[in-house]
């Protein structure tokens, strides 16, 4: 705790003020009637005895109020996290507090306070709630505490030197929301039922002798004559596919939506769904481009790439110029040997636009499954449902039913060369995208 200086730590409550005013209006009185001025006498010094004595039972104490802060070294972006304050009133004497903690400048939150009472020789605990919606360092500054008596004429300011600077990640606390669903069947595993899966699978697993039911196309010609009998390939199930997360950082994933950018929702579900295809063996990977490709993480199922990832993400930023697919599919082409699920974070709110990165979508569907993912507007949604009663209102639907027209011929066309899209809403952007992952996984279309 800041040491306590006498004079700079008191404060005088509206209450004094009222009070000793009220008091002056009766000096002001007693110009007219004389008999008030005695009775005036008398209050003044009553109210100074009752303000020394307020001063002195709050400031000639050995005795200390003691605030600390706990804040997680990671707060989460977009999730409402939770700060502890811990109070210890040493004092013999209730309080009335006012609790002001400086938030870092991110939350631009200039009235936070908390109010409240609390008994002597007693240890409190509180807690408030910040949801951060940009990623980066946050600091916090000192904790102030004004203490008053039952008087509450004046008060005493308790200041706790608790700087401390926490990072902002990604949205992580929904990981235990998809944590179950990541897990392995069980019940498959065991034994307990019979799982049918489409197509057939290509990771050699041993050979073996031919028993009726057996595919003649699995037949291996040269173990047979080695051993004068039928020998089959035997294949397991593939579990290690490769899988990329390209998320586009141009000029259009910086529209706002619920005080977050596209970016930071194709950020948290990018958290997410690594997590999950982590959790389900695969190896996942990371490309992060603007107008140039920024960042690259090689795919790997092992645990701890997550960390990896999560470092990645934190740190990434809106461009202001137009994305270039061109070098996105020159390194996925460069740097993925083999067949793997593209993941592709972006947005595209006019058709010319959408044409002119066509090719470059169709080259990388060819080599891969590509999967598209695009925001609705909400706020074209909102004009296109409203009823247009002015020449102006006409006007404004009429663009907003052109915005979504063209929304809806950039999917079709997807959709028409063979790429996967996911429409969606921004904040239902995370659950979308895992149950797709979790859909093609099932269907073995990787």
């Amino acid at each position: 705790m800041k040491k306590t200086q006498f004079f700079d730590d008191l404060f005088l409550t509206p209450r004094f003020f009222l009070v000793w005013g009220s008091t002056s209006m009766l000096f002001l009185g007693s110009f007219f009637f004389p008999v008030l001025m005695s009775f005036a006498k008398a209050i003044t010094v009553l109210l100074i005895i009752i303000t020394l004595l307020d001063y002195g039972l709050l400031f000639f104490t050995r005795r200390m109020l003691f605030i600390s802060r706990k804040v997680p070294d990671l707060l989460s972006n977009g999730d409402e996290n939770v700060v502890n304050l811990q109070i210890n009133n040493q004092l013999q004497i209730p309080l009335q507090i006012t609790i002001i903690d400086e938030l870092p400048q991110q939350f631009q939150q200039r009235d936070f306070a908390i109010r409240t009472r609390i008994s002597p020789l007693t240890k409190t605990a509180y807690t408030y709630t910040l949801r951060p919606t940009q990623r980066g360092e946050y600091a916090f500054g000192d904790i102030h505490v004004y203490a008053s008596t039952f008087i509450r004429f004046t008060e005493r300011r308790f200041t706790a030197m608790q700087e401390q600077t926490v990072k902002v990640y990604p949205s992580f606390t929904q990981l235990r929301h998809f944590q179950i669903h990541a897990m392995p069947d069980q019940h498959a595993q065991s034994g307990g039922r019979r799982q049918y899966r489409r197509g057939a699978s290509t990771e050699f697993d041993h050979i073996k002798e031919y028993t009726r039911g057996d595919d003649a196309r699995t037949i291996n010609w040269k173990a047979s004559a080695r051993r004068n009998q039928l020998m089959v390939n035997a294949y397991m199930d593939e579990k290690s596919q490769q899988i990329y997360c390209l998320i586009d950082m141009g000029r259009l994933m910086k529209m706002p939506f619920q005080d977050l950018s596209l970016l930071d929702y194709s950020i948290n579900a990018a958290l997410m769904f690594s997590y999950v295809a982590l959790q389900k063996d695969d190896k996942i990977g990371l490309i992060t481009f603007g107008e140039k490709v920024k960042d690259l993480v090689q795919p790997s199922k092992v645990k701890k790439h997550f960390n990896l990832i999560l470092e990645t993400l934190y740190k990434q930023e809106t461009r202001f110029l137009e994305s270039n697919f061109a070098d996105v599919h020159a390194l996925v082409n460069r740097k993925a040997g083999q067949r793997s699920l593209l993941i592709l974070f972006t947005n595209f709110e006019t058709y010319t636009g959408f044409e002119r990165q066509l090719p470059y979508l169709r080259a990388l569907n060819q080599r891969h499954l590509l999967c598209v993912i695009l925001f609705e507007n909400s706020e074209v949604n909102r004009i296109h449902e409203l009823r247009g009663d002015t020449l102006e209102d006409i006007y404004i639907k009429t663009i907003a039913d052109k915005f979504i027209h063209e929304k809806k011929m950039i999917i079709r066309e997807l959709k028409k060369h063979g790429i996967l899209v996911i429409y969606t809403p921004p904040q239902k952007l995370t659950v979308n995208v895992v149950n797709k992952y979790l859909e093609l996984k099932a269907k073995q279309y990787i």
